[in-house]
């Protein structure tokens, strides 16, 4: 029988489930049980496109993970449990599994990776591009430039960038876009504005990043087909005779300089 279900949120739990290491007749399964509240193979069956044979292969796979428990009726019947514990449960699994492969990953590396490099890497995918930012300023020891457009605004990026002002990171803040700058008057009043060389406007720019005066980061954005976002894609440097560090560090630093002695000079009168 037909999926009766389409709605997104049967979809969506359903490639979740899947995505999170569940066969597809299991999470199927668990859904339609869900939904029931709880219910014999056939009623499974019905709601939730599995064959009546499979029901009880599914059954097995999530009761082994303490997902379904069973009735000893006739027939038997399938109950599945709340929302909170399956997602405590698979929270539990992954934190785990994060756990376990950070613990293995970590004896497996050198601890040697150089800090200094000749070339610039690449990095594509607005969230990827996010995570390397992330991880550059949640590095930073003394100070931090950034510059992004509206498009690209994100809460976790502004917490990070919060976080290492608390830690006693300048946080420079250059040539801000429009609508950018009111986003983080609230969450970083510590941060400094200055007026960058760059003019962004009709340009394809989305975010620049340099860290400590030795890494650095820019990102373009590009259209990606029908997408209803433009892609996003960056290169990234680090090492104080890295090249794309060298000419960021020379575009930037006589702004940074001049603003600063400009507010000396201002203190002293």
């Amino acid at each position: 029988m037909a999926n009766n279900h389409p709605d997104s949120a049967w979809t969506t739990a359903t490639e979740q489930l899947q995505a999170l290491g569940l066969s597809a007749y299991a999470a199927r399964t668990f859904v339609a049980l869900v939904r029931l509240g709880d219910g014999s193979a056939k009623e499974v069956s019905e709601n939730a496109d599995v064959p009546r044979t499979r029901v009880y292969d599914a059954v097995e796979e999530l009761a082994d993970l303490g997902l379904v428990d069973v009735q000893h009726s006739s027939p038997k019947r399938f109950w599945a449990v709340s929302t909170e514990t399956t997602g405590q449960h698979f929270d539990r699994e992954y934190s785990h599994r994060v756990n376990t492969l950070t613990d293995a990953l970590d004896q497996l590396s050198t601890g040697t990776r150089s800090t200094e490099q000749r070339g610039v890497w690449t990095v594509t995918g607005r969230e990827t591009v996010t995570e390397r930012i992330d991880e550059f300023v949640s590095s930073a020891e003394e100070e931090v430039v950034y510059m992004t457009v509206d498009d690209l605004l994100t809460e976790r990026l502004t917490d990070s960038l919060a976080d290492a002002a608390d830690r006693g990171v300048s946080i420079q803040l250059a040539g801000m876009a429009d609508g950018t700058e009111g986003h983080f008057d609230d969450a970083l009043p510590e941060a400094t504005y200055f007026e960058s060389i760059w003019d962004w406007a009709d340009t394809p720019a989305g975010r620049l990043l340099m860290v400590d005066r030795e890494k650095t980061l820019v990102s373009v954005l590009v259209d990606d087909g029908d997408a209803p976002s433009r892609a996003e894609t960056a290169i990234w440097g680090s090492g104080s005779a890295n090249g794309l560090v060298v000419v960021l560090k020379a575009m930037f630093a006589w702004q940074l300089d001049r603003d600063h002695d400009d507010g000396a000079a201002d203190n002293r009168r």
